[in-house]
């Protein structure tokens, strides 16, 4: 989605012809703010991941929350977290 928006901007970028100079600021402007925000993504993505994943509040191998102690046997058929730092009521 945001190389097509990328690639539809361009020929605002790199416009030519009557009223181009008005149009290019804005062209560079969605490119630009387009990169940069995909780069914040791909960097904070995997930060965030590991920060909750390292605090034992990431998701577990069956796509639940993991919980910060062992499940009991009364509890392993729940999904239940001692975690509330990313706790999603339903």
């Amino acid at each position: 989605m945001t190389m097509a928006a990328m690639f539809g901007a361009a020929p605002l970028t790199i416009g030519f012809g009557e009223g181009a100079e008005l149009r290019r600021p804005l062209g560079l402007t969605i490119v630009g703010g387009l990169l940069v925000s995909q780069l914040l993504t791909l960097y904070t993505t995997p930060v965030i991941y590991l920060y909750s994943t390292a605090s034992g509040c990431g998701c577990d191998a069956r796509g639940g929350f993991a919980s910060a102690s062992p499940p009991t046997r009364a509890s392993s058929s729940m999904k239940s977290s001692n975690c509330t730092a990313f706790a999603i009521s339903a």
